[in-house]
């Protein structure tokens, strides 16, 4: 599995646009990298089975694995996006 490059992005570009809306808090300091607080929270990887979303599991320390390029992934993606506090 390797990280996603910009073609890989390229077809994720509504889901990351949801993303940038969903949680302003979220710092993109590459695209498709995505920090919460100074630590890393949303990055994505591509690999023959898909494309995959790595999303922080609220521990700082460990990553739930999404695969995103399936609806029912996306969504739970973007769930944990929203579920987010505000600040």
């Amino acid at each position: 599995m390797r990280h996603a490059r910009d073609q890989d992005l390229d077809r994720l570009e509504p889901l990351l646009a949801q993303i940038r809306a969903a949680a302003p808090l979220l710092k993109e300091k590459k695209r498709g990298v995505f920090y919460l607080k100074g630590r890393s929270f949303l990055h994505f990887h591509e690999d023959p089975k898909g494309l995959f979303a790595d999303v922080g599991a609220g521990d700082g320390k460990d990553f739930e694995r999404l695969q995103v390029d399936d609806p029912a992934g996306a969504a739970a993606l973007l769930a944990r996006v929203a579920a987010l506090p505000p600040s």
